[in-house]
């Protein structure tokens, strides 16, 4: 029970010496179980059963909230994430294994508030039959905790001795759930001041690339660490740089900086409608209130300036009524790339495949408008075992040549759970994105083609560690030089790779910025 009421609930603080404290609620509740009477206590010993089941219970929900999204649990606004979380099981894994996780979460909620009643039970039990020794066990545990309070002793930093754990916990769920339904109404006025650059008499929207087919590919948890992180950055960075050289050396140029995402480790949907809307969308709700808006979007604002507006959605297949949201006049879904291969964890294709299925179907046709597609780049997403390798464009076919690769891949059991191997195969599936994107570049660019790539979010903490930052790098590569010289003010370094004092901006200030840059470049 001490170790239930002591553990904690974010992955930032699970160590040792969190264990190693005075928890209030055990003195406390020792004390009342002495003092009151039998009647009364039988109802209060039930009563704090229940009441810590669900403490533990929550416990648990923010302890796996902060190791996959990097914060607590919400309990307004993260039911929502089940859903999502067991979509995720069943993609990744047979579908029986994502039923029994479901049975096995609901057997679990129900069984541990029993199971707590039936401790405080047992403990209370044990204190009445040994009244003398548990009182000065109280008073010996209660002098010792007010000492430690009154002194702020800590074994090490940030884990007082005199712990309240259960208030904690209690306290900061009562203030997540006060302030998301306080949320929705700051988020109306979020949207409803909407800064997009009009075109002044003489100007046209978007006019800075005339004629250019501009790519916008999120490269799925595509983070800082991944270029900074000593145990993952060499790998990529040695891809970034390579890239870099070979883009170079074909006439393109590039120019670097960070976005700060508004989300951590899942909710990639949430870092894409905040790209594209200009504002702030970091929990289901808003994303809602969002798509029932009729706020420009980068993707509208093209199509209205004359392009023909295309989302490259591999992982999705069936209805999306997002593409309405973000007037997207063609969409290709899973089913529509033809590919007839293996999936690759939960990325059901290939980038390469993807990308190829883009150029086939939309970007080599001929006597056709310019194309502004939003593309989605899926095989450097959880669980990054098996991954894809890169093989020759003229070869891809249906997919089918990725069968061997993906039978010779690495298992998911091979890599989870052990941290080191989990970087490492993260790290080795940024690095195939990147060679995919990049390759794809160098076959398929031309001077009319502008591409932007960032990251929509870091990977989870169980990849970075807790004090990550939420930053993801952003680049703009062109073989025009006229479109570089448009956000020469923007203070982004040149190449692939931001540097460490390459400006950071907040994500949703990028399509104000970006619509400001090519339309006023156009005077």
């Amino acid at each position: 029970m001490g170790f239930a009421v002591l553990s904690p609930e974010t992955y930032g603080h699970l160590r040792p010496a969190a264990f190693l404290r005075i928890p209030l609620e055990l003195v406390v509740g020792a004390l009342l179980v002495l003092v009151l009477p039998k009647r009364v206590r039988s109802a209060a010993v039930a009563l704090a059963g229940v009441v810590l089941g669900l403490v533990i219970l929550l416990k648990v929900l923010s302890l796996g909230f902060s190791s996959v999204l990097g914060r607590p649990f919400d309990p307004v606004l993260d039911w929502s994430f089940f859903g999502n979380a067991f979509d995720f099981l069943t993609a990744s894994a047979p579908e029986v294994v994502g039923v029994a996780v479901v049975v096995g979460v609901v057997v679990l909620a129900c069984a541990v508030p029993l199971l707590t009643v039936w401790s405080v039970r047992r403990l209370s039990d044990v204190v009445v039959r040994h009244p003398s020794t548990a009182a000065r066990s109280v008073a010996v545990l209660g002098i010792g905790w007010v000492v430690c309070f009154l002194l702020g002793v800590q074994l090490v930093p940030g884990e007082p001795v005199a712990a309240s754990t259960t208030v904690h916990v209690l306290h900061d769920a009562g203030s997540r759930a006060r302030s998301s339904l306080n949320d929705q109404e700051e988020f109306r006025r979020e949207e409803a001041v909407d800064r997009a650059p009009r075109p002044t008499p003489g100007q046209q929207l978007l006019a800075g690339l005339k004629g250019k087919d501009v790519v916008i590919a999120f490269v799925e948890s595509y983070g800082r660490s991944a270029v900074e992180d000593p145990r993952i950055a060499p790998g990529v960075n040695k891809v970034l740089d390579a890239g870099n050289a070979r883009l170079a050396a074909d006439g393109f140029g590039a120019a670097s900086g960070w976005l700060n995402s508004p989300t951590v480790g899942g909710g990639s949907w949430l870092a894409h409608s905040t790209l594209l809307s200009g504002v702030r969308v970091t929990n289901q709700e808003r994303y809602r209130t969002l798509l029932k808006s009729d706020r420009m979007t980068l993707s509208s604002a093209f199509r209205k300036a004359g392009w023909r507006t295309v989302a490259l959605m591999p992982a999705t297949h069936g209805g999306w009524p997002e593409g309405s949201f973000y007037r997207f006049q063609k969409i290709y879904q899973r089913p529509d790339l033809g590919y007839e291969g293996p999936k690759f964890g939960w990325s059901p294709m290939p980038d390469q495949f993807a990308l190829a299925g883009l150029q086939s179907r939309q970007l080599a046709l001929t006597r056709r408008k310019p194309v502004m597609v939003e593309a989605e780049l899926t095989s450097s997403h959880t669980p990054w075992a098996p991954l894809p390798r890169m093989v020759s464009w003229n070869d891809l076919g249906d997919g089918s040549l990725f069968g061997p690769i993906a039978a010779a891949g690495k298992r998911r059991d091979e890599v989870w759970p052990n941290p080191n191997r989990i970087r490492t195969e993260y790290g080795r599936s940024l690095q195939y994105s990147l060679t995919a994107l990049f390759s794809f570049l160098e076959t398929y660019g031309t001077k009319n083609t502008v591409l932007v790539f960032l990251g929509d979010h870091q990977p989870s903490p169980l990849v970075t560690g807790a004090d990550a930052s939420r930053d993801v790098p952003v680049t703009i590569v062109a073989k025009d030089p006229a479109v570089l010289s448009q956000i020469s003010g923007w203070g982004w370094q040149k190449g692939l790779r931001p540097g460490p004092d390459a400006p950071v901006w907040p994500m949703e200030v990028f399509r104000d910025r970006f619509l400001s840059a090519f339309t006023t470049g156009s005077r």
